[in-house]
């Protein structure tokens, strides 16, 4: 394993996202590795950490003012030994080769908890949607499908959303994939439910997340009544988590988005919420605006000279980080820890440093990674693409339910894996072990290849 890990580090010296996603599933599939001896004679960690494919191409655009752009397009094939690559679209300035191979191999293992046939890959750009008016929007998005339509379809690969990347820009995506393909097919999950999309989809990630965390709170005979929450983000994902925090009687305190963030002592009901949706989602605005709609909640600005994010310094029972990768560091952890924050809840992918984790995990907090925590939008995106080749549409109490039972199923099988290899109660060590055993024996079955 060390040798595995020396080698990522000399062949891609500046992929540190990569090698920190790495390390994590290496350190929990050590006991997995001594009692399967055939899998160091097949050299499965040196394939499993290479991607199958890597596409990376240019996407020249022309904004409102008349001026080309060129931003750099990418997707990951990570690996499909159990089915087609699946896994978001990232349009985010601070996308890189090493940020899109961390998601895709977390995708991997995410996607096999999901007992979908689904492989796992990632994709996006360098582009920052922040600002653009919709015909820019349609602009780069038909430009960044011109080149990646040559390497997608419904058996080979199906991308979706991530951050950045909504039912606004599906629709672009999409609209060119059938253009230049002459054909209408499942090809994008996160569809518009006029044309392929599933019921439930904008919701699963979140709704899942709170589903899991359910579930974690049941083992110690408890449940969301009178729960104080702590949220960040403010996209897709924070807000559904919210919505169903509510619904199971919680309530929730904090939204953040790039700019800061804002702390409502007295909760974030329905109403509130709902203005939330509307200024996230339909005018494009920053989370300042809610403290200025609503007197009662504080606004403060991001600090990028602070060691640690004040989000996470409130008294809590719960965190939900919905926002970006390693937003709670060692100093966020021991401020959630010294407030007895009892259950850390990912909906975020990878948005724990190493030492934060640690830390959760010695102080004996109930910890949930996010390839266990978030499955359930990717879950979605699987039971979409079923629906899309069935030509059929479910109706929403089906597939939520369906979505219940995944998450019951991903949180089960966690418990289960990490008890099996000498780790009882670990969801961390549950959730890799599960994922790399079901891809791992799926890439033996089928040879060198």
């Amino acid at each position: 394993m060390n040798a595995v890990m020396e080698k990522i580090k000399a062949r891609d010296p500046g992929e540190k996202e990569f090698q920190q996603a790495v390390t994590e599933v290496m350190e929990s599939i050590k006991p997995v590795l001594d009692q399967h001896p055939e899998y160091r004679h097949a050299a499965i960690l040196e394939r499993i950490v290479e991607p199958e494919r890597v596409i990376i191409f240019r996407v020249p655009w022309m904004d409102d003012r008349g001026a080309v752009l060129v931003n750099r397009g990418f997707r990951i094939e990570m690996n499909s030994a159990i089915g087609p690559y699946k896994g978001g679209l990232r349009f985010h300035p601070s996308v890189t080769l090493s940020i899109l191979k961390f998601l895709a191999f977390e995708q991997v293992f995410k996607n096999a908890l999901t007992t979908l046939p689904m492989g796992g890959g990632k994709g996006g750009s360098d582009f920052d949607p922040k600002g653009k008016s919709d015909n820019e929007m349609m602009r780069f998005c038909q430009s960044f499908m011109s080149e990646l339509f040559r390497y997608i379809g419904p058996n080979t690969d199906v991308p979706a959303g991530d951050i950045g990347v909504g039912a606004r820009e599906i629709g672009f995506l999409f609209g060119m994939y059938k253009k230049l393909r002459n054909e209408f097919t499942g090809v994008l999950t996160g569809k518009s439910l006029n044309w392929g999309g599933s019921l439930i989809r904008p919701e699963a990630t979140g709704y899942g997340c709170v589903y899991f965390a359910a579930e974690m709170l049941d083992t110690q005979n408890s449940n969301f009544e009178g729960k104080i929450c702590l949220v960040s983000g403010s996209g897709n994902v924070a807000q559904f988590a919210i919505e169903k925090i509510l619904a199971l009687g919680g309530k929730v305190i904090t939204l953040s988005d790039s700019s800061g963030y804002i702390f409502d002592e007295s909760g974030i009901n329905e109403e509130k919420l709902q203005f939330i949706k509307r200024l996230k989602n339909i005018r494009r605005g920053r989370i300042k605006e809610y403290a200025e709609e609503y007197p009662e909640g504080v606004y403060t600005p991001v600090d990028l000279a602070a060691d640690h994010n004040p989000l996470w310094d409130h008294q809590a029972d719960g965190a939900f980080p919905c926002a970006t990768e390693n937003e709670i560091n060692e100093k966020d952890a021991q401020n959630l820890v010294r407030n007895r924050v009892a259950l850390v809840c990912e909906g975020a992918n990878m948005p724990t440093t190493p030492e934060g984790i640690n830390l959760f995990l010695d102080s004996h907090i109930l910890y949930a990674p996010g390839k266990a925590a978030n499955a359930g939008g990717v879950a979605v995106s699987g039971l979409e693409m079923a629906q899309n080749s069935m030509r059929i549409s479910w109706p929403r109490q089906e597939v939520e339910q369906r979505l219940q039972i995944i998450m019951k199923s991903i949180h089960k099988t966690c418990l289960e894996a990490a008890e099996k290899y000498g780790s009882p109660g670990n969801y961390m060590d549950g959730a890799n072990i599960a994922g790399f055993v079901k891809v791992v024996e799926a890439m033996l079955d089928q040879g060198l290849v």
